[in-house]
């Protein structure tokens, strides 16, 4: 057993004790699905506080010939496969942090360097007596072990992309390190499997990777792994009731990122804190700063200030995601900004409907730090007096509700406000506390139409009112409610007891202002 071969299952073990531990062994039978097949190379992306290094360290344990999984993974989901005894501990696993080589090197030659030196170490106590050509060529003496072992190695390598993160705007370094890895793995009889994890897809020069034999799995595409890049439902669900924890809250706070092989993931690190320290908060900046959101949402592309503005008002947004660079200073539009926010946790991202959204409460509030620390003063005040809009639709009062709006516009003014759309979206971000009351749906199918926007109060709001709002653009706003009443709208609300507001919204062209009715629905 050395440092970086055969490092052994204690890190694992530590996770297997600690008071939260789900089980993701489950991932291992796709791995080796794609063992020593032209398909095992694997890169797995996510972001920060989503497991990488747990899952890392579990398969050192399950394919390290030095450690005995039937022990480490009793009673793990992996045990029940076929392929469990086939392929555990069967391999010479090589473990390494590209981080922990980074911090040690000025320069990527001596990162190399140092990285083929620690290698090289483990290999040469591990097999001292073998007949070696050239023992300071890592590629030639990996090659000479398996000649001699007829065993391939396993190579799990943890914070990949470390190296686009520091040296971003280090094209040469990037380049030479990728060649390194290309050199090192590819094509190369003595890999049965390479699994690499980070934040980043693998980086792309012109129109081809160096790593091209790679098969990613990311946060724009699960694929297969999808449901173990966070917590699925089932998993929160069960960790809320056995902590007697609040399990709508905490899908409020921590739900929202999605796959269409999984249904909806949490955030793995924020629901574990939020269920030992029994309180739901944002947990996201204690590994993060929101000065990593700002600097990404302040960048001068066409249409990126808005879409910020529509996806904080609720809405979803339809984004190329192909032109990504897989890195994080190349850009060339707003959707290339948007894709690296998928791939760093701040945005969630529909594969089927090619959309973007703010997953949950959690990150909504790491958008506002960054806002309010980038001068977005319009949106900040928009948002911290969306309360008092709600508290006075509630009770009804129309010019207070006509002026919130009206002040709302200044934080959506740079919008196209020239239509139906462009109005709902300063709407929704004019109610935006109501999300903590109500479930808000937009274009909410009647039967005999949509209605714009319906707010259903949440189970522990129940005292509170529905609201059913029409939006009316250079109309009369009288319209806006007689539309509510004869297209029968609150007969779409099947099952609802409760009190209902009909709320009519129309923006006057010409005067430039608001106009507001509401009225309460008489049966």
């Amino acid at each position: 057993m050395g440092i970086y071969l055969n490092p052994g299952d204690d890190k694992f073990c530590m996770a297997r004790k600690s008071k939260i531990y789900i089980d993701k062994s489950g991932i291992i039978s796709y791995l080796n699905s794609v063992v020593n097949t032209e398909q095992r190379f694997v890169c797995v992306s996510r972001p920060r506080r989503f497991g990488k290094s747990m899952a890392a360290n579990m398969l050192v344990a399950y394919y390290a010939r030095t450690v005995d999984a039937n022990r480490s993974f009793q009673g793990l989901e992996i045990t029940k496969e076929e392929n469990f005894i086939e392929h555990g501990n069967k391999y010479d696993v090589l473990q390494i942090n590209m981080q922990e080589f980074l911090s040690q090197s000025e320069c990527m030659d001596e990162l190399i360097s140092l990285l083929k030196k620690s290698i090289l170490w483990d290999l040469i106590e591990e097999y001292p007596d073998y007949r070696y050509f050239d023992k300071i060529n890592l590629t030639r003496t990996m090659a000479d072990i398996y000649l001699q072992t007829k065993r391939s190695f396993v190579v799990v390598i943890d914070e990949w992309d470390c190296i686009f993160r520091e040296y971003k705007d280090n094209h040469e370094a990037q380049r030479q390190y990728l060649d390194f890895l290309r050199e090192w793995l590819k094509d190369k009889v003595y890999i049965g499997l390479a699994y690499m994890t980070g934040i980043l897809p693998i980086k792309k020069y012109g129109t081809h990777s160096a790593l091209n034999m790679f098969m990613e799995f990311s946060m724009t595409d699960a694929g297969p792994l999808a449901p173990y890049v966070g917590f699925i439902e089932d998993e929160v669900t069960a960790l809320c009731k056995q902590y007697d924890m609040d399990f709508d809250a905490c899908k409020r706070w921590y739900n929202g990122y999605h796959f269409d092989e999984a249904g909806f993931v949490y955030s793995p690190r924020s629901v574990v804190q939020s269920m030992l320290l029994k309180k739901f908060n944002t947990y996201w900046n204690q590994t993060e700063t929101f000065e990593a959101l700002k600097l990404y949402i302040d960048m001068d592309f066409k249409g990126l200030k808005e879409s910020i503005v529509a996806l904080m008002a609720g809405d979803r947004k339809k984004i190329n995601t192909g032109t990504f660079s897989n890195d994080m200073t190349t850009f060339h539009s707003a959707d290339d900004v948007l894709t690296l926010l998928i791939h760093l946790g701040y945005l969630g991202y529909d594969f089927s409907r090619e959309e973007v959204f703010i997953p949950n409460q959690e990150i909504q509030k790491e958008y506002m730090n960054a806002m309010e620390a980038g001068g977005w003063d319009e949106v900040i005040r928009a948002v911290q007096h969306s309360d008092q809009l709600l508290q006075a639709t509630l009770e009804m009062n129309e010019v207070v509700v006509a002026n919130g709006l009206a002040e709302a516009h200044l934080a959506t003014s740079h919008l196209q406000y020239n239509d139906e759309n462009a109005l709902s979206y300063t709407v929704s971000l004019a109610y935006y506390s109501a999300r903590q009351q109500y479930k808000i749906i937009r274009e909410f199918p009647t039967g005999k139409g949509f209605a714009d926007l319906v707010f259903i109060p949440k189970q522990q709001y129940q005292d509170k009112p529905a609201l059913i709002i029409e939006l009316k653009w250079n109309k009369d706003v009288t319209a806006a409610i007689q539309q509510i009443k004869d297209k029968q709208y609150v007969k779409a609300l099947e099952g609802y007891a409760g009190k209902v507001l009909l709320v009519g919204i129309n923006y006057d062209k010409e005067r430039r202002n608001h106009e507001c009715q509401i009225e309460e629905w008489k049966v």
